[in-house]
């Protein structure tokens, strides 16, 4: 987080030199007042004004430089581009080794997205942040393999009675089960489990027990 100490015949004059000095905008600081000016008698024993200006925490900034860094050390630099949708924003990934961060199942992808969201939301005082990776239209196709999974294994279920559980996943992958499976009146569905490992379960209603 960047911050100055700046002194100023006034508050006004200070805070533009150190707005200067951060080349940023006054809606994107913090502005402390350390010491008021002051007027001598006859322009002796006068005290200038004493401003400390921070610049306010960017999450999406935050989360970016991050991705940007980390990818770099993985020696699979990225171009980032940003969308909102609904009520999270999404970056997108794209470049040349792009399956490495996708990973297995989108094992590495999901973990980088976590990492991100913590990165995002480090600063307590920073509005909250909700962060969706995806990578060259992954989260669109694991989606819809989601959903096919999610049918195959609400049949078994039915068939065989039996509960059945899923891998660990994330909470939007999560969110597409319960969608998908949410009309089925043969099953039911819950999340079970603590962060990073919740995973959903389906079972058999009781209605197609009989």
């Amino acid at each position: 987080m960047k911050k100055v100490q700046v002194t100023g015949k006034t508050v006004e004059e200070a805070v533009a030199a150190a707005l200067e000095q951060l080349q940023t905008s006054k809606d994107q600081v913090e502005i402390s007042v350390l010491e008021d000016s002051k007027k001598g008698f006859f322009g002796l024993g006068g005290k200038p004004a004493v401003v400390e200006v921070t610049v306010k925490a960017d999450p999406v900034k935050s989360a970016i430089d991050y991705l940007e860094d980390v990818t770099s050390k993985m020696g699979v630099p990225v171009t980032i581009t940003q969308r909102q949708e609904n009520d999270h924003l999404v970056l997108d990934l794209s470049g040349d080794k792009i399956a490495i961060l996708i990973g297995k199942r989108g094992q590495t992808l999901n973990a980088l997205q976590l990492l991100t969201n913590m990165v995002a939301n480090s600063d307590p005082a920073s509005k909250h942040v909700k962060i969706v990776l995806d990578a060259e239209n992954y989260r669109t196709r694991r989606q819809e393999s989601l959903e096919r999974l999610a049918e195959h294994s609400a049949q078994k279920v039915f068939f065989t009675k039996k509960s059945f559980a899923f891998e660990p996943m994330p909470a939007n992958e999560r969110k597409v089960i319960h969608l998908a499976l949410k009309e089925n009146r043969d099953v039911e569905t819950t999340s079970e489990g603590v962060e990073p490992f919740r995973k959903v379960v389906i079972r058999p209603t009781s209605s197609s027990k009989r």
